[in-house]
């Protein structure tokens, strides 16, 4: 009963404190500011907000601002979205210092600290030799984690990765990642196979 009051009193405040933050990056969008770039200062801010409140806030600025953000999730300290395309489904977890674009994280996923999932592998293109990197463009595209996934400390997403798949701290996905694979390395390979949901646990076989 009482944790029901503290977390509804939480909801409460962070929705009070952040309210204004929503408005002020929404009425700079309307008013023709990069939408990005308004987006990504107040995602810098939020990042800063530190212990339970924090925690708060972050949920219930994400709520407003997101395509998609579950009431349940918990985003850390230190973590920074980049595109408000991003999507956080049911009971999400990001660790702290995580770095997010355009990822589509669905129900149960797991984020260890400093993961970053970028928006695809395309988002600079250098074909051109003779100008910038920077004057050439890019695709930004929409990287899903697949429903109960687990990433690993410092691991670096560009692909989508499927269901129940576990990647290696430090690892860099470059490829899709099927349904129930581990994986890890650089670029990241498949180590092994969960379980598939309904077999026996090893050592059960007939």
């Amino acid at each position: 009963m009482v944790k029901s009051l503290l977390k509804k009193l939480g909801d409460w405040t962070a929705a009070v404190l952040t309210a204004p933050v929503a408005w002020v990056v929404r009425a700079s969008v309307a008013l023709g500011g990069d939408e990005a770039q308004v987006f990504g200062w107040a995602s810098q801010w939020a990042s800063s907000w530190w212990g339970p409140i924090g925690s708060y806030c972050r949920r219930s600025l994400y709520r407003r601002l997101l395509d998609e953000c579950a009431p349940d999730v918990c985003i850390s300290y230190g973590t920074i979205f980049s595109r408000p395309g991003a999507r956080l489904g049911r009971r999400v977890y990001v660790g702290a210092f995580c770095n997010l674009g355009l990822a589509h994280l669905e129900d149960d996923v797991l984020l260890g600290s400093g993961v970053h999932v970028l928006s695809g592998k395309r988002q600079h293109f250098f074909d051109d030799p003779h100008r910038p990197i920077r004057d050439q463009g890019g695709r930004f595209e929409m990287v899903r984690v697949g429903r109960g996934s687990w990433l690993g400390n410092g691991a670096i997403v560009m692909a989508d990765v499927g269901e129940g798949c576990v990647v290696a701290a430090g690892s860099v996905v470059i490829h899709p990642v099927e349904d129930g694979a581990i994986v890890g390395g650089n670029p990241a390979k498949v180590l092994g196979w969960r379980p598939q949901e309904g077999a026996a646990p090893e050592g059960e076989h007939e």
